[in-house]
């Protein structure tokens, strides 16, 4: 079976989530070709396991200070670039497309009858019981129109009654001892702004991560320009974590029990959506702006938090994708909340 994989590049949680599938898939010999598009291709890092993947522009969504930007969102979409590169990939040589809310996949296998498969957060909204917050009619057709699947398989934090999954996370990451650092990861802010409020606390030590910025310390904050694998090791090693309210990297921090305070991006209906679910589900601390009085009051608060103990869902999803038998889905639903159940029991007996 050759499969391709379509990976919105927007956000580094997308990624992410790939990295554990393609590991999965090498592990298993499926010969798969990976797409990206999203962001330009210098900001793609840490991508050897991903072999000689392919790069479109396709669609994204650009922020300003921490809110989706109508106006600039606009200025970078290529519309006439977005219909060639679905009109010229051929996906003939493929025996099933799989997209992770990737438009150029998405609706290139639509147009070539191709059976499209998404695997993603995205696809876990829309469905009753899952929390919204701030969508619109603009904002359920962006969700349904923007990487259209057959066959939609949903991550979420909670199953919420419908085909969803757990995250995909390593299940083999585990917390270290904390240090004494906040990890801060608000890609989508001003940069100069989060670090002038995080100096505002003399007694805390922040490391705050951005693509934009350069490695050095100021004072009590220590820049990292995003990477992979010493943000792993400063998220592993921290006592909390403030980020917005992105999928990925909050279910690192509830998979292994890091406190977060997560604020979303203002108009992002997704990031609303998460915030909402993080409220209703009781498992981290929401803001609506970057607010020092609620900063404080969260940093005041006991750092400890109850490890979620996500199991290996992209073992379980590689091999249902490969089993064909893709309308099956509450299947592999019951199976992984039952092992997410089973691997939390696990852990509180061992504590």
């Amino acid at each position: 079976m050759k499969l391709l994989y379509g990976v919105q590049g927007t956000g580094n949680g997308h990624i992410s989530r790939a990295r554990m599938m393609a590991k999965h898939f090498a592990s298993r010999n499926v010969d798969v070709q990976f797409l990206f598009s999203g962001r330009s291709p210098e900001q793609y890092f840490d991508m050897d396991v991903f072999g000689d993947f392919q790069l479109r522009h396709g669609l994204t969504f650009a922020t300003r200070d921490g809110r989706i930007s109508t106006l600039q969102t606009l200025r970078e979409s290529r519309p006439l670039q977005f219909i060639k590169d679905v009109r010229s990939l051929d996906l003939s040589d493929y025996d099933l497309v799989i997209t992770d809310f990737e438009p150029v996949t998405a609706w290139a296998g639509r147009l070539q009858g191709k059976t499209v498969i998404g695997v993603g957060h995205q696809y876990a909204f829309g469905h009753p019981g899952v929390p919204e917050d701030g969508v619109d009619l603009r904002n359920r057709l962006i969700m349904k129109l923007f990487a259209p699947v057959k066959v939609g398989l949903g991550l979420h934090w909670h199953h919420f009654g419908g085909p969803i999954v757990p995250p995909i996370i390593n299940p083999d990451e585990k917390r270290l001892a904390p240090a004494s650092h906040t990890l801060v990861y608000l890609p989508f802010e001003d940069q100069q702004r989060v670090t002038a409020l995080l100096q505002s606390f003399k007694d805390q030590h922040f490391i705050q991560y951005a693509p934009t910025l350069s490695d050095a310390d100021h004072g009590n904050v220590s820049h990292r320009k995003t990477n992979l694998h010493g943000f792993k090791h400063d998220l592993c090693s921290a006592r909390g974590v403030i980020c917005n309210a992105g999928f990925e990297l909050v279910s690192e921090c509830l998979h292994m029990g890091i406190p977060v305070l997560a604020k979303p991006v203002a108009g992002q209906s997704e990031q609303l959506g998460n915030a909402a679910s993080l409220r209703q589900l009781k498992l981290a601390d929401t803001m609506a702006d970057i607010n020092r009085e609620h900063i404080a009051s969260w940093l005041r608060q006991p750092q400890s938090s109850a490890a979620q103990n996500y199991p290996d869902v992209a073992g379980a999803i590689c091999e249902w994708l490969l089993s064909g038998q893709w309308h099956n889905r509450q299947t592999l639903v019951d199976a992984l909340w039952q092992n997410e159940q089973n691997h939390a029991l696990t852990a509180d007996l061992s504590l």
